[in-house]
């Protein structure tokens, strides 16, 4: 069957072939997953929340400090402003750990403390936190951690710390951990600029501090913007990260790396495969006319079929996506707006990956009987043959006349002998 004839076929069905210029050329193919030294791995577009590329990344591993993304929330959304003075307590990290130097009693302001959390992954900065939004217990913040992570359904996620040292019951997964930094990027924009700092100048406490960004990728890669580091001796080195190019962002989490180098060369990989190999299609946008059937004794005139939603999806750069429109023909009325009267099937390399209902644009009346003779009436032969009639009625109502009036003369008539 020659393409031609079957694509004659298809119309005849009523169902309309639509390519559409998002596709990519056939001749790119998918390229290899990066081979990673990570212990478990994920990449997750964001607007989607599509995975796209995944390393154990729903075994529950020790997180390290990236614990602190779910210490920074739930500060953000119990603190009403950022201004507000916290209090150090008396905590005194070990010499080994990641700090800013806070002395207790000393006052910073939230702002700075969340700026030392995420950016040196300042320890004791999260207890300052914990303590202090914790109403005076650390352990009750924590509570407030775990209820928070239930909440998101993060299911494979549990906290015993606001720091992330390694603890029995502090825990997460790369799946976790990613669907977690995207929804506190989207949420909180404070958390989003802050994590694309470099560096940052603390201004409140007993004196100014200036404090780098340990995820070295920011600033060093203009298109990384994001997310957390961390490591411990069970975790080894751990980053969330996040990078956007052309208006999309990818997020990834690499944990259990060997080394910060290869913590970095793993993101990279990872966030690279992304932006080379896929892309986001979008077929299909609500309230957009895919079709125009015509309407039943009404000519000339066509009902609009729209997309009742939009459809997003990220794709490998060499799929091809058509769409195919099935509706009707014609319409007939009385027909709601907003009624169904179609799919389209939005195909990917010929596989079907989505439905999306097509609904009537406005409402069709019926047509009235009367409308109907109205028109009926109207086509030229139809007048050709009322006139017919007419003109037939009209010459034998006259022979008719004619008759009876002959007859009435002849019955005058005298015959005379």
């Amino acid at each position: 069957m020659s393409r031609r004839t079957a694509l004659s076929r298809l119309l005849a069905a009523g169902i309309c072939v639509l390519s559409l210029l998002i596709a990519a050329p056939v001749a790119f193919a998918l390229g290899p997953p990066p081979a990673l030294s990570a212990r478990a791995a994920i990449l997750v577009e964001q607007s989607t929340g599509q995975i796209l590329l995944r390393k154990n990344a729903f075994h529950e591993i020790p997180i390290a400090s990236t614990t602190k993304l779910m210490t920074a929330l739930v500060v953000i959304e119990h603190t009403r402003h950022l201004s507000t003075m916290f209090t150090e307590p008396d905590y005194y990290p070990a010499a080994v750990d990641s700090q800013i130097g806070l002395s207790p009693g000393e006052r910073m302001s939230v702002h700075d403390l969340l700026l030392a959390l995420l950016l040196p992954s300042a320890d004791d900065a999260a207890e300052d936190l914990a303590y202090n939004v914790g109403h005076g217990s650390v352990g009750y913040f924590i509570g407030m951690m775990n209820v928070r992570a239930r909440e998101l359904g993060l299911t494979h996620t549990h906290y015993s710390t606001p720091i992330g040292l390694d603890t029995p019951g502090n825990y997460s997964d790369a799946a976790d951990l990613v669907k977690l930094a995207s929804f506190v990027l989207i949420h909180h924009p404070f958390f989003a600029h802050a994590v694309a700092l470099p560096a940052a100048l603390l201004r409140t406490g007993n004196h100014r501090r200036y404090v780098t960004n340990r995820n070295t990728l920011v600033g060093r890669v203009p298109w990384i913007n994001g997310v957390k580091t961390g490591h411990t001796g069970a975790a080894g080195y751990v980053l969330v990260g996040s990078g956007t190019q052309g208006g999309v962002t990818m997020l990834s989490a690499v944990l259990g790396t060997p080394s910060e180098a290869a913590r970095n060369g793993d993101t990279l990989a990872v966030l690279k495969y992304g932006f080379a190999n896929f892309r986001i299609a979008r077929p299909v946008v609500a309230g957009t006319v895919l079709a125009m059937p015509t309407v039943k004794d009404r000519p000339g005139v066509h009902a609009q079929a729209i997309a009742a939603t939009s459809f997003v999806r990220v794709l490998p750069r060499s799929d091809h996506v058509r769409l195919l429109v099935d509706v009707p023909r014609q319409l007939a009325g009385p027909l709601r707006r907003h009624v169904r009267v179609g799919t389209v099937i939005v195909l990917a390399d010929g596989r079907p990956i989505a439905r999306v209902p097509l609904l009537l644009a406005a409402a069709l009346p019926a047509v009235s009987p009367l409308t109907i003779a109205a028109r009926f009436i109207a086509r030229p032969f139809t007048l050709l043959a009322l006139v017919l009639l007419l003109v037939g009625v009209g010459a034998v109502a006259v022979r008719h006349r004619w008759r009876h009036t002959g007859t009435r003369a002849e019955s005058h008539v005298e015959v005379v002998e």
